[in-house]
């Protein structure tokens, strides 16, 4: 007899009760899976979760990871590589050289004859048939006197060195002034965003405060408008601080040389490592960088000069060599040497060697007005950076009694606004001046800070103090 078939509810019942029944079955390892999964995930959240940045970390974060930095850090290694090869000179010179050769023509194969010591009267000098040789030879130069040229490039190569390293240095005092900026600017945008913050609050509510009384008949529908205007403009302007906070965020990211991301920038609350952005205790910028990879960059001119007239002086060089020659075609072989001495006097060159050391003595004249122009420049830097580092003081602690007075006005108008004995202009004037000390005590704050990173590059000193 035929069955019939199964209803969709029974086919469910039936699933239900073998899911019950595995449950069942495995309840206690699916408990014990489940508890050590838990037990996992609340070991590794620590790990999980993003460290704060201090001030101190994403300057060691730009110094490992700035492109800038690298660069620089590159041009630093090939100026070393060329000391190495400046260094050469002092070494002596080996070479090998090999090579097989047939030839039937009458000087190659009489030279071939020779070498393999196979000469005999009876050939034919003009005739000598196919010859074959095998030579391999093996030379030692050393040069004994270069007219001071060796000397001078080596001492360029070194100083060349040494401006590099001061140019790394550079970049690196302009990179964590970049990064103190950019790290300031977060919390400026951020402060800023609180301060609007702040005025929405305030805003929202005087508009309820405005519209219970207008539904009392206690305040026109026009104060009633304005204040709700001024609430949406003053919404408007959180939007933009906001967006401005993204934008600092995603500019500290560039200046640590990070790639962008969505996640926002968590910033140390207590970051002690501000403490140790200081004042400087003199205002000699005499370790500038720049003044000394150029006072290097002097050195490296005047031994190029050195160079360019050491084309008028001999050349000495000593030299040995060890042959070895072997022909199948006669089968013979030998081997023989030379050693020698060789001096070298340029007595004529066109003018070529005059021109290079004129050449070098103009560029050693260039380097040291660029010399000058540098020292100058920076310290008119230096009473730049010192100036806006006192006018930021100032707008800080005048910002901050401004904002003492505006907080305490406000207060006093928000009750006489509440008691009626107010106009809705002027307490829309009062909250918008109180926005704006906030905001104003923000930005001074985070700008004074900026003027003394300022202030410490421009007197060749680091962001921060050694601890």
């Amino acid at each position: 007899m035929n069955q019939s078939p199964a209803s969709p509810s029974s086919v469910r019942r039936h699933r239900r009760c073998a899911v019950a029944a595995a449950r069942t079955s495995d309840g206690f390892l699916s408990r014990w899976i489940v508890a050590t999964l838990a037990v996992s995930l609340l070991a590794a959240a620590p790990l999980l979760r993003a460290e704060p940045w201090t001030l101190e970390r994403a300057l060691d974060t730009a110094q490992k990871n700035s492109p800038d930095a690298l660069v620089a850090q590159q041009r630093v290694e090939g100026a070393q590589a060329l000391v190495e090869q400046a260094q050469a000179a002092w070494l002596p010179q080996v070479m090998l050289a090999g090579r097989y050769t047939q030839t039937n023509t009458a000087m190659a194969g009489f030279g071939a004859i020779l070498n393999q010591r196979a000469f005999s009267f009876g050939l034919d000098f003009n005739h000598p048939g196919r010859i074959d040789d095998l030579n391999a030879t093996g030379t030692v130069a050393y040069n004994i006197y270069s007219g001071g040229r060796a000397t001078a490039g080596r001492t360029a190569a070194r100083a060349g060195a040494l401006a590099a390293g001061h140019d790394l240095r550079a970049i690196r005092l302009q990179l964590g002034t970049e990064v103190v900026r950019a790290y300031l600017n977060i919390r400026k945008a951020r402060e800023a965003v609180a301060a609007v913050e702040a005025g929405v609050r305030a805003y929202e509510a005087a508009v309820a405060n405005a519209r219970l009384r207008f539904e009392a008949g206690q305040v026109l529908k026009a104060d009633l408008l304005s204040l709700e205007v001024q609430l949406a403009q003053t919404r408007e302007a959180l939007s933009s601080s906001r967006h401005g906070a993204a934008l600092a965020e995603q500019a500290f990211t560039y200046v640590l040389g990070l790639d962008a991301t969505k996640e926002p920038v968590d910033l140390a609350s207590n970051d002690a490592s501000l403490a140790r952005l200081a004042v400087p205790d003199s205002r000699d910028f005499s370790n500038r960088p720049e003044l000394l990879g150029l006072q290097e960059r002097v050195r490296a001119a005047e031994a190029m000069v050195t160079a360019a007239r050491g084309g008028r002086r001999p050349t000495v060089n000593a030299f040995a060599s060890y042959q070895y020659d072997q022909g199948w075609q006669l089968n013979r072989h030998a081997d023989g040497w030379l050693a020698g001495v060789s001096v070298d006097l340029n007595v004529f060159d066109g003018g070529q060697t005059s021109g290079k050391i004129r050449q070098s003595t103009a560029e050693l004249a260039q380097v040291k007005e660029m010399l000058r122009k540098a020292t100058l420049g920076i310290g008119l830097e230096v009473e730049q950076a010192r100036l806006a580092y006192d006018d930021a003081n100032e707008r800080l602690a005048v910002s901050g009694r401004a904002i003492e007075q505006a907080e305490e006005s406000a207060a006093l108008t928000r009750a006489r606004f509440e008691k009626g004995a107010l106009l809705t202009a002027d307490l829309i004037g009062v909250e918008g001046r109180l926005i704006e000390a906030r905001m104003r005590r923000a930005v001074a704050a985070a700008d004074a800070s900026i003027a003394l990173a300022d202030l410490r590059r421009a007197l060749g000193l680091a962001p921060l103090d050694q601890p």
